[in-house]
């Protein structure tokens, strides 16, 4: 088996997980009669110190159900110009909500909040109005950075003050939580809305939850349907997040040591910094990405090639440390002198 760290995503779920699906009471979810979705969106709702919460097929869906119940059409959603939302989503925010969306520079995934306060646009006349701002914590192409408590307090705080309102892209919150010790429900109290992913870190194979207050997740339920994702005996799936949220969470402090090891033995090349690696995304800067890439796939190592010169290494419940140390080894080997990507 090669060691696959293109994504987080590839994860397959455990012999435990499984049997819990098989388990799994189930009922028509579109009804509303699906006693093991029901729980797991109760559950996940507590956590993040909201009433209630949406189970959808994917991030991206989730994402773009919550965005929709903030930012109507004409509205204008803000966003830095990396975030998940408006760059790997397809732009449904537009196609799909009418959504006007709009970008700050991004810098390795920071938040400068006073760039946010100075892009707030306030509307009037036939100006488009910024009505809702997104982050993302963790930030996928920012290597995986955790934001800091204390900027999302100063962006409630001017959230508040512009009568905006937020919605968190939590697809990795998981991650954030156990790099830095924030309770989830300190992060979800900061939000308007937030989505989270249960098929990347946690394990499960696929499902996303929209989570807010009982009336914009009952808005958002008519919007999942609109979209093609509601789903019928669905309990199934949901068991598996309900494992992932009793048993996966801690662990990834597991994959977080993964990545600082890949980074610690990658970065005398000059091609990451090490200390920068906050949880379980290291991102590379090399000459040839594609080069470099289609050497480790040879030598059985996946590796995301995002660039021209960027690599992308995200470890996960399925690359333990033996996995860790191959990927180390070969990687090693290649920046070495192995392939162009590292002679140019």
């Amino acid at each position: 088996m090669p060691v696959d760290l293109r994504s987080d995503t590839v994860t397959r779920p455990t012999t435990a997980m499984r049997e819990a699906m098989a388990r799994a009471e189930v009922g028509d979810d579109v009804y509303g009669e699906d006693p093991t979705v029901n729980a797991l969106e109760h559950e996940a709702a507590e956590l993040f110190g909201h009433e209630a919460a949406l189970f959808c097929p994917s991030g991206s869906m989730a994402n773009q159900i919550a965005v929709q119940t903030l930012a109507g059409p004409g509205g204008e959603l803000l966003c830095d110009s990396d975030a998940h939302v408006v760059t790997f989503e397809g732009g449904a925010a537009a196609a799909y909500g009418g959504v006007s969306t709009r970008t700050w520079p991004t810098r390795a995934g920071h938040l400068d909040v006073d760039t946010v306060a100075a892009f707030i646009r306030p509307g009037g006349g036939y100006a488009v109005p910024t009505v809702a701002v997104a982050v993302e914590n963790t930030h996928n192409l920012g290597g995986g950075r955790v934001i800091p408590i204390a900027k999302l307090r100063r962006l409630r705080e001017l959230a508040d003050e512009r009568a905006v309102a937020l919605h968190l892209d939590g697809a990795r919150i998981w991650n954030a939580h156990v790099a830095d010790g924030v309770p989830l429900h300190e992060y979800g109290e900061l939000f308007d809305t937030v989505s989270v992913c249960l098929s990347k870190g946690l394990g499960a194979p696929v499902g996303s939850l929209m989570i807010s207050t009982r009336e914009r997740v009952a808005a958002a339920r008519v919007i999942r349907k609109r979209l093609g994702g509601g789903m019928r005996q669905a309990g199934i799936l949901a068991e598996a997040g309900r494992h992932a949220l009793r048993h996966h969470i801690t662990r990834l402090a597991e994959d977080h040591a993964h990545a600082k090891r890949l980074a610690a033995a990658l970065a005398p090349f000059g091609v990451c910094d090490a200390g920068g690696v906050q949880s379980n995304i290291v991102v590379l800067t090399v000459p040839d990405a594609a080069a470099l890439g289609a050497a480790a796939r040879e030598e059985g190592v996946l590796v995301s090639v995002l660039g021209p010169r960027l690599v992308r290494l995200v470890t996960h419940m399925d690359v333990d440390d033996a996995g860790t140390e191959q990927a180390v080894k070969v990687l090693t080997s290649l920046l070495s002198g192995g392939t162009a990507a590292a002679e140019s």
